[in-house]
């Protein structure tokens, strides 16, 4: 028989899973429905758990997403810290560039239902009842800028770190902009691979960082 420490500790294993469960259902489902759209009976279904479940870990759908939210962000900056380890050295900025943003479009792919439910609240307002969730999306917007333009700075550094600062701060909207763009494109199914559109934004930002130094 198990003892009581180990009851609980089982339960607390168990109330850990069915935690991460929920999280990764309603993310699926989120993506797919949005916010609004999210019913109870949905996520019951897609998860397989009870009711009862979602309200033990989760005071409300608002608090769900915001968590939903919150582990999305993570995730996805955790995934591309890992897929931008040891950068190349050397190489000009358009190959410099085009290795961050090869490695990039990987991981757009394999975030999909992160990233589509963050445009869907970027673009809606159906999520104002979680302002937090809200806060999140406002944040990991600012950390993907900030993100972009560390990828623009350190493929531009040889030409001096005054040059890769001002290069990376003029582009890292238009980055943010093409990255954007690329993830649409690709939930139309237009028929481009994201590989594709990240050697064509690795190009621009590489011309126009070019100019910009021509410029000076």
């Amino acid at each position: 028989m198990q003892t009581s420490a180990q009851q609980a500790h089982t339960g607390n294993r168990r109330g850990r899973r069915s935690r991460q469960e929920i999280l990764e259902s309603a993310a699926r489902v989120m993506a797919a429905r949005g916010y609004a759209g999210t019913s109870m009976s949905a996520l019951v279904k897609e998860s397989g758990l009870p009711k009862s479940a979602f309200y033990y870990h989760f005071d409300s759908k608002a608090g769900l997403l915001s968590a939903v939210m919150e582990q999305g962000a993570r995730g996805f900056f955790e995934a591309m810290r890992e897929a931008h380890r040891d950068p190349p050295q050397g190489g000009t900025p358009r190959e410099r560039l085009g290795w961050y943003l090869d490695r990039t479009g990987e991981v757009l792919e394999n975030r999909e239902d992160f990233l589509r439910l963050l445009l869907v609240l970027v673009m809606s307002h159906e999520a104002d009842e979680a302002p937090e969730a809200l806060e999140t999306v406002t944040s990991v917007r600012g950390e993907g800028r900030a993100y972009m333009r560390h990828m623009i700075r350190s493929s531009f550094i040889d030409e001096g770190e005054d040059v890769a600062d001002t290069v990376a701060g003029a582009l890292s909207h238009f980055g943010m902009a093409g990255f954007d763009g690329s993830f649409v494109s690709l939930q139309s199914k237009d028929g481009k691979p994201v590989s594709e559109y990240m050697r064509e934004l690795a190009d621009a930002l590489a011309a126009l960082g070019e100019a910009l130094i021509a410029s000076r």
